[in-house]
Order: C-alpha cells, then structure tokens, then sequence
C-alpha cells in the first residue's frame, strides 16, 4: 500500500566519512534512496504549499477541500483534493 510522507527538507544531510562526504536524500525525491541525486532542486519553489510528486518528478499542488463529495471520493484520512487528476504511483 502506497503511503504519503510529508518531508520538509530540500535539501541533503551530509554524512563525513574521513575526508569524504555522503549525502543522504531528506526530501524523498531521490531515485538512487538512500543517497542524493539532486532531486531536491524540484522542491526550490515550493513556498508555503504542499505538493505529491509522480513517478516521473512531475509534481501536483495538494490543497485542503471543503466539499465533502470531493474529499470522500480520495482514500486518504485528511481532507484535501489534487490541482490536476493523474495516476501517483
């Protein structure tokens, strides 16, 4: 079952290794998990708004809804609905 995490870093959590560093990915994005590959860049500005992002990086702003007919037709346990229709995972 698929399952949405709120991450609020954009950024990566460095790990010093002697000399060397790793950076470990905080924003969830990164395809090589559990290490950064840049995706954090998508997530520059997102500003005070909260959105899911697809298989392909693309992203989709989630916004709280009022209309009880919309929410109930999501499964999800907060009211919200998604900019645009798509297919996450």
């Amino acid at each position: 079952m698929a399952r949405l995490v709120k991450k609020e870093s954009k950024g990566p959590f460095e790990i010093k290794v002697g000399t060397d560093s790793i950076w470990i990915c905080m924003c969830g994005l990164s395809n090589n998990q559990p290490f950064c590959d840049e995706s954090h860049k998508k997530t520059i500005d997102e500003d005070n708004k909260t959105y899911v992002y697809d298989k392909e990086g693309d992203r989709i702003e989630v916004r709280s809804c009022e209309a009880q007919d919309v929410c109930s037709s999501f499964s999800y346990p907060y009211p919200l609905f998604l900019e645009k229709p798509s297919t996450l995972f």
